[in-house]
């Protein structure tokens, strides 16, 4: 049986938009550690939108700075601007759009009493192998940092790199990659290396040419990599886009419990889901579920949580910035 998942790097478009939202969080947390935040990011050409809504006791003086400092962690630095040009973003030709607002009177009044700040059903998925995850897409995931780490120091490769891996029962049939190259590169042997088996079939950069890359090649939306930032195909996507919003939003946080009740009862088993979900203003979940697959076998079992949003926030440390990191690995 044929499974596929595929990985994306920091420098792609989409989660360049993810990281900036994410790092701007981070800078707000550390001025208020209760600060309400959902921030949307758009990037095209050397254009970025903000636009969302953040209550706190911070500030929004320095978000250009913020945005620039983002893009540099990536690695779009102005040293990588000048080995690319118009191939990629330029640091210094950015232009910020900033339409972030106040949040919204009517969802605050329940955030304030501890109630969760929007209504949704969230997944945890848990399963035997490497990282407790799909093995597609822990592939995937491996050969794609490798390659970001490599690209990082390169004068030929970038940043903005694609892997798709797919396995015939088990075993690794397809390896696909897209990274951008000045002039053309033999990744070979580093693809069999990370992988530890050769694939049948190895595919870079199928196009035959791959130079234009980044938010000048694609517009980066946030929230469009979720089926690479959660588990590809292995199971449901639960909520919204987690790396634009603050712990109360229960986008990243309920998530995150989901896979972390996952990882926990999985035991000896095959797989394991975990379902919950939230509604807006009050703090008990309305439903929870957990299923354990072993030997093809099916067993559901009924989860009551009565977490309240700020104790599962602070004990799952989103009070602190680390959205940025969380936004870097993925769940």
């Amino acid at each position: 049986m044929q499974k596929t998942a595929e990985a994306v790097s920091l420098g792609h478009p989409d989660k360049i938009s993810d990281y900036i939202s994410s790092y701007i969080l981070d800078r707000m947390i550390e001025q208020d550690s209760s600060v309400k935040y959902a921030v949307e990011v758009m990037i095209k050409d050397n254009n970025v939108i903000l636009g969302g809504e953040i209550k706190g006791d911070v500030s929004l003086e320095n978000v250009n700075e913020y945005v620039i400092s983002a893009l540099a962690d990536i690695g779009y630095t102005k040293d990588y601007a000048k080995i690319w040009g118009e191939y990629a973003i330029e640091p210094d030709k950015i232009k910020i759009t900033n339409l972030i607002g106040q949040q919204s009177a009517d969802i605050n009044q329940g955030v304030e009493q501890d109630g969760w700040g929007d209504q949704g059903v969230f997944v945890g998925y848990a399963c035997k192998g490497d990282g407790l995850i799909n093995r597609e897409l822990f592939l995937a995931r491996k050969l794609n940092n490798a390659l970001y780490e490599k690209a990082k120091t390169s004068t030929n490769l970038g940043l903005d790199i694609k892997t798709q891996i797919t396995l015939n029962d088990g075993q690794i049939e397809t390896a696909i990659v897209a990274i951008p190259m000045l002039n053309d590169e033999n990744l070979t042997d580093l693809i069999v290396k990370t992988l530890g088996e050769t694939p049948k079939n190895i595919i870079v950069n199928g196009t035959g040419r791959y130079t234009y890359h980044s938010s000048v090649a694609d517009c980066g939306i946030t929230g469009r990599k979720l089926a690479c930032d959660f588990y590809s195909t292995a199971c449901p996507i639960g909520g919204g886009s987690p790396w634009t919003k603050d712990g109360s939003k229960a986008d990243l946080t309920l998530n995150l419990y989901a896979r972390q009740l996952a990882v926990e009862n999985l035991k000896d088993n095959d797989e394991c889901f975990v379902y919950l979900s939230s509604c807006i203003g009050k703090a008990e979940l309305p439903s929870g579920l957990i299923k354990i697959i072993k030997d093809g076998q099916e067993e559901n079992r009924s989860l009551w949580c009565n977490q309240k949003p700020k104790t599962l926030i602070k004990y799952l440390g989103l009070d602190k910035p680390v959205y940025a990191k969380l936004c870097k690995k993925g769940l």
